[in-house]
């Protein structure tokens, strides 16, 4: 392919593809050494109802609703599991998967009762999103990155996602020893004077902001892959945390990459006519990098949690 087909039609679903998912993945570290990996598909089911109801009130697919949408559905979220355990009086963990299982119904039956033929807005965007079709129409080639008016043309995709991106990114570098302290040793954070549950709220609500601006552009399914599988992959090459989150960041950008191609021209070597979802890939890539780290990674047979 040359590059006036790949700048216009492959270069920016790539990028975004793997800016959502270094965004997903470093936040995705550190749930995961906390155990508690299964935020990011929380996050993934709350957030789709607030998101539709913005959209609802907005008129719009836009940011800041979107965001402000999500974070009132995650609010309600809590009180309904609160609610649930209480008045059920079931286990907290049944309390939270009827909850959030119930939201994502409700996102469901919310898109498809209203009319969202005007945007791209829709059950299969949020599950797979739109990933093929943010292409760059006012690229020529590559000589295009260098071209003002070209460069004015990338869809908002891309600059919102490259935003949220170093938004996590300065998080995690600022934040470092707060949360690598918390994460490992949650008491001895707490006699230096560290607000540790401040330290995790701030951490989930990071997570949630990579979830939301990911998701308009690439769906929940690679929002709940990354969140995940490069981490965990990851954390069974290495015993230092530093040296993981290199790792997740080099699993995220490979699932991203060869998911991308493969969903583009996989089905074409072997034979068919037609793509598959890019998402989807992604995803299976994803899964299959954590198959193949848990056969074959230096660290599979550890137990405990990595040095500090």
């Amino acid at each position: 392919m040359s590059g006036a087909e790949f700048v216009p039609l492959s270069l920016t679903p790539m990028l975004i593809g793997i800016f959502a998912a270094v965004a997903c993945a470093l936040p995705g570290n550190f749930l995961v050494l906390r155990k508690q990996a299964l935020i990011g598909d929380a996050i993934s089911h709350v957030v789709l109802p607030g998101i539709v109801v913005a959209f609802l009130v907005t008129g719009a697919v836009s940011a800041w609703p979107m965001m402000i949408g999500a974070a009132l559905a995650s609010v309600v979220a809590v009180v309904l599991i609160e609610a649930v355990r209480r008045l059920g009086r079931i286990e907290p963990g049944a309390a939270m998967g009827l909850t959030f299982t119930a939201m994502f119904a409700a996102g469901v039956l919310l898109l498809e009762q209203s009319d969202t033929s005007a945007v791209h807005l829709d059950v299969e965007h949020a599950l797979y999103g739109n990933l093929e079709s943010l292409i760059w129409l006012d690229a020529v080639g590559w000589e295009s990155l260098l071209d003002p008016i070209a460069l004015a043309g990338l869809p908002v995709e891309l600059i919102r996602i490259a935003v949220t991106l170093m938004a996590v990114c300065a998080f995690t570098w600022l934040f470092w020893r707060p949360l690598k302290l918390s994460t490992f040793d949650e008491g001895f954070a707490q006699t230096l004077g560290m607000r540790t549950g401040w330290i995790g709220l701030a951490l989930v609500i990071v997570a949630a902001i990579a979830a939301v601006a990911a998701f308009d552009a690439v769906g929940s399914i690679i929002v709940i892959a990354m969140f995940i599988c490069p981490p965990a992959a990851a954390r069974l090459m290495t015993n230092q945390l530093e040296v993981q989150i290199v790792w997740s960041v080099v699993f995220a950008f490979l699932s991203a990459v060869l998911g991308y191609v493969l969903a583009g021209y996989g089905p074409l070597w072997l034979g068919h006519d037609n793509a598959v979802s890019a998402a989807g890939m992604i995803a299976t890539v994803s899964g299959m990098i954590l198959a193949l780290a848990a056969l074959f990674a230096p660290c599979r047979k550890r137990a405990g949690a990595p040095a500090h």
